[in-house]
């Protein structure tokens, strides 16, 4: 008994697989990504990405968290 509900269950996810495996071949239910709009960010942006990428490069060198050189 237990034999035939392992393999009724085995059964019906291959099933499954292969069912979903022909409709992703067929195209059916592809959602298609909206397109990528680029904008211009200008000077600001460039600046404060900057400004980020340093704060993080003194917090890895361990400027705020004090120097055993001084």
């Amino acid at each position: 008994m237990e034999n035939k509900k392992k393999m009724a269950a085995v059964l019906a996810a291959v099933t499954a697989y292969i069912k979903t495996e022909e409709e992703m071949a067929a195209g059916i239910g592809v959602i298609e990504a909206p397109p990528v709009t680029y904008t211009h960010t200008g000077v600001w942006g460039a600046s404060g990405r900057q400004a980020q990428m340093q704060l993080r490069n003194l917090m890895q060198l361990r400027t705020f968290h004090g120097s055993r050189l001084r």
